[in-house]
């Protein structure tokens, strides 16, 4: 792997918060990943919540197939641009790990729930999954992976929540967030790929679920110029090949433009080293022409697809799930496993179980300490 200045070198990584002896054929990057994907948390992601509820249907997105498509996009684009495709698939894989059942709606339940407690942030769950809930080692919670992949999987973090890591860890992964500079570049072109990648995958899921045409996409110029192009090319193609490869061409001049915009920030900045790359504003960008495009295609997503009647729906009773089970557990802790059950910080305690649910296990769980069954 052929590394410029600018990329995180494993074998300068700022460590891990427990010694460990270096692996004789894994770099520490690669270690990080295996770790991630050897993991319960990561497993779980199969049945939770892109923005369909996992019942739905078998070929809408879950947070692992995302997690693979942002982690895809991730390593092409990484490699391009001479950074640690490594790190990038670390960060990819692991940086959903938090996210509560039932996507967003779950999310915002939780945080609603945890009020006065800290509140709930999917990034911080999972910095805290990977910390210490993960249980596969005799001398540590969590997976103790590198600063620099810890360091990735904290993309947002509140101010108060990043004083509160800083005072146990000075100087560590939430040191950013209060001196306003930036994360690796390996990090910053994960936040990127997280983003291209679903911005496409839910035009594919909004389209196969009917809630929006590609009719209505003729609005959107970057999808529907590829369109267009498409239908220059091949005038008789249509259905799913048509969409595919729209979405497609789509892709791929967003990971192009990701590639030149960002060489051109990188040879403006020149760092000369990964630590002084922290230093500049972000240096991983689209170009201008493209950022527009793609901030207008988030704005149809949000009014055409996530907030469509139907989805606002589910979602509505996904929440009443979460809400539920939350009373139900802080006022019968027993029903929780005992590890769970027997912490001193219940709330907190509540919420990490909550947030570790499937979709189809969380309403399977309210059905039996409610008696009702929200979901069908």
């Amino acid at each position: 792997m052929v590394l410029a200045c600018y990329a995180c070198d494993p074998a300068r990584s700022r460590g891990r918060r427990h010694h460990e002896e270096p692996a004789p054929t894994r770099s520490e990057y690669q270690r990080d990943r295996d770790r991630i994907v050897h993991s319960t948390a990561f497993r779980r992601l199969v049945y939770k919540t892109q923005v369909f509820l996992n019942h739905e249907g078998d070929l809408f997105r879950t947070r692992l197939t995302h997690s693979l498509e942002v982690a895809q996009l991730g390593r092409s684009i990484a490699r391009s641009l001479e950074l640690n495709e490594d790190l990038v698939e670390a960060i990819a894989l692991a940086h959903d790990l938090g996210h509560t059942p039932f996507g967003h709606a779950g999310q915002d339940a939780l945080n609603d729930c945890m009020t006065g407690q800290g509140g709930f942030e999917h990034n911080l769950q999972s910095l805290r999954v990977v910390d210490e809930l993960e249980e596969r080692y005799p001398r540590y919670n969590g997976l103790n992976l590198s600063f620099e992949t810890r360091e990735g999987i904290l993309k947002h973090c509140s101010r108060a929540n990043a004083q509160r890591i800083e005072a146990g860890e000075p100087g560590g992964v939430a040191r950013r967030f209060l001196d306003g500079s930036q994360p690796s570049l390996e990090a910053q072109l994960c936040n990127l790929s997280d983003e291209i990648a679903y911005n496409a995958h839910d035009i594919d899921d909004g389209v196969r679920s009917g809630l929006i045409t590609m009719e209505q996409l003729a609005d959107v110029s970057l999808f529907a110029d590829f369109h267009a192009q498409t239908l220059r090319e091949y005038p008789s193609l249509q259905g799913r090949r048509l969409l595919y490869e729209s979405i497609r061409r789509m892709l791929s001049a967003q990971v192009y433009d990701v590639i030149g915009a960002t060489r051109d920030q990188l040879g403006l900045a020149a760092p000369a080293n990964p630590d002084e790359a922290r230093s500049f504003h972000p240096l991983v960008v689209f170009g201008d022409a493209m950022r527009e495009k793609s901030a207008a295609l988030k704005h149809f997503l949000l009014h055409r697809l996530y907030r469509h009647p139907q989805v606002m729906g589910k979602t509505g009773q996904a929440a009443q799930i979460v809400r539920e089970l939350f009373a139900a557990y802080l006022e019968r802790p027993a029903q929780m496993p005992p590890d769970f059950a027997a912490r001193p910080d219940s709330a907190r305690a509540v919420a990490d179980y909550i947030a570790g649910m499937t979709d189809r296990f969380a309403a399977r769980e309210h059905e039996r300490l409610t008696g009702r069954r929200l979901l069908v």
